[in-house]
């Protein structure tokens, strides 16, 4: 599985995400802006990555527009991961928040490029059932 995704400029986006993350480089172009793509790996998971490309309808997206997509990446230290991102010039949208019950701590930031990131650290597994249970007192 892969996820592709379109930015102005690849080879900023991908600066920014190494700062951030540990990026594993699959693939690098090294062409003009609006001719590059980068493939490349954070915890696993496959990212591809495009310029804005008008002539090829490759948009990215709009300062202000919300976004109904976000990706959300299990780390190991969100407290450590979370730091770099805002260092890294993200935008805060969530600060690291601790959801005892849940067994998780979650924050949320949007990159350079508008895209929205979700940080999870995993502190203890809890079923589905258990979510559920914990959720429901919520909607009653």
């Amino acid at each position: 599985m892969e996820f592709d995704f379109v930015v102005k400029d690849s080879k900023a986006a991908l600066e920014q995400y190494k700062s951030i993350f540990d990026v594993e480089v699959v693939e690098e172009t090294n062409f003009k802006v609006g001719n590059n793509e980068v493939v490349f790996n954070i915890y696993g998971t496959r990212f591809h990555m495009l310029d804005e490309n008008p002539e090829y309808q490759l948009f990215a997206p709009k300062e202000g527009d919300t976004q109904s997509f976000w990706f959300n990446i299990v780390v190991p230290n969100i407290q450590e991961t979370y730091e770099k991102a805002i260092s890294a010039n993200a935008t805060e949208i969530q600060s690291v928040t601790r959801m005892e019950e849940m067994g998780i701590s979650n924050a949320m930031f949007s990159d350079s490029s508008g895209y929205v990131w979700m940080l999870h650290e995993i502190h203890r597994e809890v079923s589905f059932e258990e979510r559920i249970d914990i959720l429901s007192k919520d909607f009653e």
